[in-house]
Formats: C-alpha cells, structure tokens, sequence
C-alpha cells in the first residue's frame, strides 16, 4: 500500500498576486510624478549649462582671437538652435565665407529658449570679451505665454561686462530672480 504525501504547494495565490499588484500601483503613483519632475530638472540644467558654455566660449574666442565673435539663433527662435561665427562684414547674419567656430542643434520640444528685448536675434562679445547689451535669456520648459511654474524655468543673465550668469531663486519658490529680486515673469518675453 503506497502512502501519499501532501505536497505543499510552490506558487501565489491569486490574493498574495492582487496585494502585490495593489501595492505596487501605489508606489508607482507616488513615484512617477517625482521622477517625471526630476527628469524635467535636469533637462533643464542640461539646456542650461550647454547655453552658458556657448556664451563662455564665444566671450573667450573673441579675446583669444582679438576680435569679435557673434552668437545668433538659427530659426525663428533660440530653441530652433544657434551659429557662433565669426562675422566679417558685420551685418549680424552668418554668410557664405564667413568663420562658422560652432553649430547648436534645436532643443527638444516643449523646450522655449527667448532673449529679452536686448538678445531677440544675437549676442555679440567684442575683442574684449564685452558683450553688445547686458540682458537676459529665459529657458523654460513648455512655457507658453505663461509666467513659468515652480522648478520649470532657467534664467541665464548677461552684464555689459560679458560675464554670464544663472538667475538664483533667491525666495525659494522655485522661480529664477532677475538681477532686481524679481521672480521671472514669463517664458517669451518677445512673443
């Protein structure tokens, strides 16, 4: 006579698979939206940093080259990427003969880079590293008309002396100062 044993059983049962699904939804809902707000974030001081360096570079190749050095948007707006060049008949436009130092390609989209009224088409550092206005740029992400949200925008400030900065959020609320204190106030100063 041959005695059977009860074999325990290797495997979920179908309550143990719905607790396990449950609380992994909820961990997802709780993580996803910080992950997304951290993505953002660095998308942004990625952009932010490669813009600031262009103007470094521009500023040290005019004083290296002892003349002047122009930084112009390649479309309609500065997200649609920028030319550094070199402009020999200085018309402010990079034409066929002309120094081309670097190439910027287009933001990704979703991603508004504008100057204020000083910067609308270039910025130019003369033979001395001084800029043609002192002004700022305003980076946000899906900006709009809108005045930028918390932890969404970058402010990148130029003085007539050349040298370029970030706006600090001095208050804490997320939104880059102007050189007065003030929050940002929009995304396309110039639209």
């Amino acid at each position: 006579m041959k005695i059977y044993k009860k074999r325990s059983s290797k495997g979920f049962t179908l309550i143990e698979l719905m607790v396990t699904i449950g609380i992994a939804a909820i961990l997802m809902s709780i993580g996803i939206p910080s992950f997304t707000s951290i993505i953002t974030q660095n998308r942004l001081t990625t952009i932010n940093n490669d813009f600031v360096t262009t103007l470094n570079f521009a500023r040290s190749e005019a004083v290296k080259r002892g003349e002047s050095v122009w930084v112009r948007k390649a479309g309609a707006n500065w997200e649609n990427g920028w030319n550094v060049f070199i402009d020999a008949d200085g018309d402010n436009v990079f034409d066929a003969g002309e120094t081309l130092l670097r190439t910027y390609e287009a933001l990704q989209t979703g991603y508004t880079l504008r100057g204020n009224n000083n910067f609308t088409n270039f910025i130019r550092f003369t033979s001395r590293g001084q800029s043609n206005q002192n002004g700022t740029f305003f980076l946000c992400d899906r900006g709009g008309n809108a005045t930028p949200a918390p932890n969404t925008s970058r402010l990148i400030i130029i003085n007539p002396v050349g040298r370029v900065r970030v706006g600090k959020d001095t208050e804490g609320d997320g939104i880059p100062n102007d050189s007065s204190g003030s929050n940002m106030s929009t995304c396309t100063p110039n639209a």
